[in-house]
């Protein structure tokens, strides 16, 4: 019998695709705020995500594509402050409803907290996008619905390093084989992994040809009953949306009880 306690979520491409409507077009709004020439086509965000963390991935963008450009003042300073704006930005996006919660996602959080599982956030995005989000496209008062959000700088290492993944088992003391983790990129795999967590990807156009070896399940979203998802990797025994049978089942895959003894 499986002995899942807790579900742990990855936030943006997972819970919904945040990351082309939502966090480029955010990016691409403070950076004309700015007075700068810089504009973040799909594609080119598409290779910035290998970077994760957005002060990160403003900091490799100077680095690669405009190695000249001095910004005024210091540079760590001003590439939070762009940051930042940014966020304001973003969140405006979410509270527009601009981007929904992918299939799935919400019937699996109320599924999981009507059987008694624990839920959490484990992010690299900052906690006030995390907040839009929820509070937007899932309910008001989702935010209590997770006995742990851990986003942003809460940790020095982002993704792929498991230190948000830790950091999240040590705040509920957790052992990672009671849990299962929901990511959709190949870092975020990493960082679950390197945690010792059981991990089910739901890939999105961004992540779709990444390397997903190691994972407990591969599939195209979550599903509904009227909208099947599509098995990309794994065995989903036979189920055709993610419920939580299919949870526990991948928790027992992964971690078979101990045979008695008696």
């Amino acid at each position: 019998m499986s002995n899942l306690q807790a579900l742990i979520f990855d936030v943006d491409g997972t819970l919904a695709d945040t990351e082309r409507d939502g966090h480029r077009v955010a990016f691409n709004r403070a950076f004309a705020d700015a007075g700068l020439d810089w504009d973040w086509s799909i594609a080119r965000y598409g290779e910035l995500l290998s970077v994760t963390g957005g002060k990160e991935r403003i900091q490799h963008y100077l680095t690669m594509d405009d190695p000249d450009f001095e910004p005024p003042g210091d540079r760590r300073e001003w590439i939070a402050a762009l940051h930042k704006a940014k966020t304001a930005h973003y969140t405006r996006l979410i509270q527009e409803n601009v981007v929904p919660l992918r299939p799935g996602v919400k019937r699996l959080l109320q599924d999981a907290r009507d059987a008694g599982l624990r839920l959490a956030i484990a992010t690299t995005t900052t906690p006030a996008n995390v907040t839009a989000l929820l509070q937007t496209a899932l309910a008001p008062d989702s935010l209590d619905w997770f006995e742990v959000i851990a986003a942003g700088d809460i940790v020095p290492a982002k993704k792929p390093a498991p230190d948000i993944y830790d950091y999240v088992l040590q705040a509920m003391q957790l052992d990672p084989q009671v849990c299962l983790a929901f990511e959709d990129s190949h870092a975020g795999l990493q960082s679950a992994r390197q945690a010792a967590l059981s991990t089910v990807i739901t890939v999105n156009d961004y992540t779709q040809a990444q390397d997903f070896t190691g994972a407990s399940l591969v599939i195209d979203h979550l599903g509904e009953p009227a909208l099947p998802f599509e098995v990309l990797a794994g065995e989903s025994n036979g189920t055709t949306f993610f419920d939580i049978p299919l949870a526990q089942f991948l928790q027992t895959l992964q971690h078979p009880p101990e045979l008695s003894t008696t």
